[in-house]
């Protein structure tokens, strides 16, 4: 296991600055705004040649929030990181001074004193000593650091590091898992999905939409095999979005899909199946990435509803047809066992090596089932195939005309594809390419005796 480091503080001091820096990547949401960050952000950050685990927690203290339960859950998920860490880095507002809640949170600290090291930041630009010098009162060594410009990081790292104990400094990166990302409409249950998912409340959730504003990685292992789950936050309409914060975090929704090999799609089945819904799969189904549409809250439905809902899912997605449907309920578990079946059936097949001549054979399949159509009298010949690539899966044809060939064939030999491999969930491109004739802009000199055969005809016509 890496060692593990959290950054804790209160609100807007700079902590996911601080874990952007660090990790050397921008994971973490970032606004000059209290409360972003809410959830637990995990990066991998290198010093030295040592690997360490990053957690990057929500503001502790006077957090101000309109709902003091949610401001209490987010205070929960950042006292578990402070429990499960090897090392503390407690940051706090140089330029603000010591503050009445940053006493107020030492008390809460002192227990984890001998993993604490105290972060004094946003001193650049100023005396070190005098940033300093009233947090001394917190029974701490108070370092002067910038997390924005990077000032008095090396020296506190080094701090960290030496009081890590050596056996875990050697500790190697735990092996990347199949990345799953889970998007949806804002309060359909992606946050309560994953922590089913995970046996344990690990994400942050509550009864009001956008509770969850930043994309999260979430490594776990089941039964030896090792997963990415990414929560993500939830997408309204464009219409809709005013806030620049909502703003960023649909960015990275959206950038998640195309990091994840596998894409859960949730949607309310109470609410039935919405134009953002429609978008959100259009979306995934241009990215090419395998998907599962998991309709929640199942279990509330009585089968006159259900039996609705499921004519609705057939009408409405056949843009998607190559999607599976599960159905489950995230908060009491029912059918979520199936969704992980359904996982491990897609993983299996995400690089699959697939023979030239295999395909060859499925195109001729598909072509004497359904031969291609005419264009200007003319019959389009696809000859062979051959695999082009993973994620997306890309199947190459070639063969003459092929620029001419309509849609809805293409569809077709896509869905062929996909029943004679096997797939499941997994979309197939098909892409055609053609052959120039080099002969085309090229004059074609006759030799002495095809001229004279040629002024022969000419002169037998001209006489009939």
């Amino acid at each position: 296991m890496l060692p593990v480091i959290a950054i804790v503080g209160r609100p807007n001091v700079g902590k996911s600055t601080l874990f952007n820096r660090l990790t050397r990547r921008r994971d973490a949401l970032v606004a000059d705004r209290a409360g972003i960050t809410r959830d637990r952000q995990y990066g991998i950050a290198e010093y030295h040649g040592r690997r360490l685990m990053l957690v990057d927690t929500g503001g502790l203290g006077d957090f101000e929030s309109d709902v003091p339960a949610l401001a209490e859950r987010v205070a929960g998920q950042s006292q578990q990181a402070i429990r499960e860490a090897d090392a503390v880095i407690w940051l706090v507002d140089g330029r603000g001074g010591l503050t009445a809640a940053d006493t107020s949170l030492g008390q809460e600290l002192r227990p984890f004193s001998g993993k604490l090291f105290l972060a004094v930041n946003k001193c650049e630009g100023l005396d070190p000593d005098l940033c300093c010098a009233d947090f001394h009162a917190l029974g701490l060594s108070p370092r002067a650091v910038s997390a924005e410009h990077g000032d008095g990081i090396v020296s506190l790292m080094e701090a960290v590091l030496e009081s890590l104990p050596a056996a875990t400094a050697a500790a190697e990166e735990p092996e990347p898992g199949l990345h799953i990302a889970v998007i949806g409409r804002p309060n359909v249950g992606k946050s309560t999905l994953i922590n089913r998912m995970l046996g344990e409340d690990r994400q942050l959730t509550f009864d009001q939409p956008g509770t969850t504003r930043d994309a999260v990685a979430l490594p776990f292992e089941r039964r030896g095999r090792h997963y990415v789950l990414i929560d993500t936050a939830g997408v309204r309409r464009r219409s809709r979005i005013t806030d620049q914060v909502e703003k960023i975090s649909v960015i990275k929704t959206l950038k998640a899909i195309e990091r994840a090999r596998i894409v859960i799609a949730v949607i309310d089945a109470q609410e039935a199946l919405t134009e953002q819904d429609l978008s959100l799969l259009g979306l995934t189904a241009q990215s090419g990435k395998p998907l599962i549409i998991a309709v929640n809250k199942w279990d509330g439905l009585d089968e006159a509803q259900r039996a609705q809902i499921r004519g609705q899912l057939e009408r409405r997605l056949g843009f998607v047809d190559y999607a599976c449907i599960q159905t489950l309920s995230a908060l009491h578990g029912t059918g979520v066992g199936g969704l992980f079946d359904t996982l491990d059936r897609i993983g299996r097949t995400l690089d699959l090596e697939i023979n030239p001549s295999r395909l060859t054979e499925i195109l001729a399949v598909a072509v004497q089932g359904h031969a291609p159509p005419l264009h200007q009298g003319r019959r389009i010949k696809l000859r062979y195939a051959h695999l082009g690539g993973h994620d997306p899966l890309r199947v190459i044809i070639h063969g003459n005309q092929t620029r001419h060939v309509p849609e809805n064939y293409r569809r077709y030999l896509a869905g062929v594809f996909r029943k004679q491999l096997g797939l499941v969930g997994t979309p197939v491109q098909v892409e055609f390419k053609y052959g120039e004739n080099p002969f085309r802009y090229k004059k074609n000199i006759l030799t002495p005796r095809q001229e004279r055969k040629r002024q022969r005809v000419i002169r037998h016509r001209k006489d009939r």
